[in-house]
C-alpha cells in the first residue's frame, strides 16, 4: 500500500481517537475539543507513527531522483 495513504489514514485515525477520548473525558466545547484533539493527535503521531513517516520520506526521496 502507498506509504502516504497509510500515514494519512493513520493520522486521521489518531485524530478521531483523540477526539472521542477527549469528548468522553468531558471536553464538550466544539472548538476547544477540535483544537485539543488536533494537538494531542499531533504529539501522538510524532511518537507512534515514526515508521510510517520514514516510509513517506523515503518514497518522496526516491521519486525525486
Amino acid at each position: 500500500m502507498h506509504p502516504v495513504f497509510v500515514y494519512t489514514v493513520s493520522r486521521l485515525g489518531l485524530f478521531a481517537v483523540s477526539l472521542g477520548l477527549l469528548y468522553l473525558l468531558g471536553l464538550r466545547e466544539p472548538l476547544i475539543l477540535i483544537v485539543a484533539a488536533f494537538l494531542v493527535s499531533g504529539v501522538a503521531s510524532y511518537v507512534l507513527l515514526s515508521k510510517q513517516r520514514d516510509a513517506v520520506s523515503a518514497r518522496i526521496a526516491k521519486n525525486q531522483k
